[in-house]
């Protein structure tokens, strides 16, 4: 069974940057898409970015273009997602998820597999 290991999650001021990293077990990484989520404390799960199984196709957030950059390393079966220019309004928790397909998608019910979280705080 597929498993997703996120880290790099941590308290930043705002203007800061973080650098998240997502492990995934097995030998299918490089053939499904993998995303980048997060949940703040009481409100929906949300799309944040996206990356196709080759790394070819990006797609993001509007709240997040400009700023934050998906990126994999398919050999070490790791995605990143790089954010920088941190505002407060980013803090929340931070989830990777495996895609059901090589094509990325923004919807949650497009992904079969979630890390457990990584908490992202920005600091005014």
């Amino acid at each position: 069974q597929v498993q997703l290991v996120e880290s790099g999650g941590g308290l930043v001021q705002a203007g800061g940057s973080l650098r998240l990293s997502c492990t995934a077990s097995g030998r299918t990484f490089s053939i499904r898409a993998m995303g980048w989520f997060r949940q703040a404390p009481g409100k929906e799960r949300e799309f944040v970015a996206t990356i196709s199984g080759s790394g070819r196709s990006t797609y993001y957030a509007d709240s997040v273009k400009g700023r934050f950059t998906i990126s994999r390393d398919n050999a070490k079966n790791t995605a990143f997602l790089q954010m920088n220019s941190l505002k407060p309004e980013d803090t929340a928790v931070y989830y990777c998820a495996r895609g059901r397909s090589s094509t990325p998608n923004m919807g949650v019910r497009d992904y079969d597999t979630w890390g457990q979280g990584t908490q992202v705080t920005v600091s005014s």
